[in-house]
Formats: structure tokens, sequence, C-alpha cells
């Protein structure tokens, strides 16, 4: 199975069992999530850049393939993808470069289908 494929599904079948517990908190935080990345005085494309570089330097893999997922679905290009990727490392040190390593494989494999 494909990292993405079994990424989303994972991804999906546990949302689906957490929003389905109904807890107003959980459902209030995810929509604001959501709300935060649409266009506004920033783009979604620029915001989705800017959660991929948070994610990298706080080293979230699980937000870092998700971030991935929405930059390619936006047309971000690979030399974007890589100038983020620097800057997450300059921000973050030398502790996000595993996390770049996984992020290039990701990015490889999305750019692959």
């Amino acid at each position: 199975m494909s990292l993405e494929k079994e990424f989303n599904e994972y991804r999906s079948k546990m949302n689906d069992k957490i929003l389905a517990h109904d807890n107003k908190t959980l459902k209030r935080f995810w929509s604001l999530d959501g709300a935060a990345y649409a266009d506004g005085a920033l783009p979604t494309k620029t915001k989705e850049l800017l959660g991929l570089v948070a994610s990298m330097v706080l080293r979230c893999d699980d937000c870092i393939k998700y971030h991935l997922g929405k930059c390619h679905d936006l047309g971000v290009s690979k030399d974007e993808v890589f100038e983020v990727f620097a800057i997450a490392n300059l921000v973050g040190g030398s502790i996000c470069i595993p996390h770049t390593r996984r992020a290039v494989e990701y990015w490889e494999e999305l750019e692959s289908k």
C-alpha cells in the first residue's frame, strides 16, 4: 500500500471515530482549523505552506504529510516545497533533517501519481 493511501485511509477512519463521539469542543476546534486555511488576506496556498513549515519545525510527521498533500493538490511546485524545507531546517535546526527526509519521500510519491 502506498504511503499516501495508508496515511489518508488511517486519518479518515480515525477522524470518523473521533467525530462520531460528538464532542462539541473537538468539533468546534476542527471547524476552526478548517476555516483558518480558507482564502482570506492570505491565499490558501500560502497558508498551507505556512502550515507545512510550522509542522516541520514542530516535528509532526502526520501534519507534514497532511500539508504536503494539500500543497500538492493546490499545485505547489517542487521548488516551492524545497524552499519550505530550507526555511524549516533553518528555523528548526538539524532535528528537522529526519522529518525532511520523510517529507521528500512523501512528496516524491505524491508527484508520481
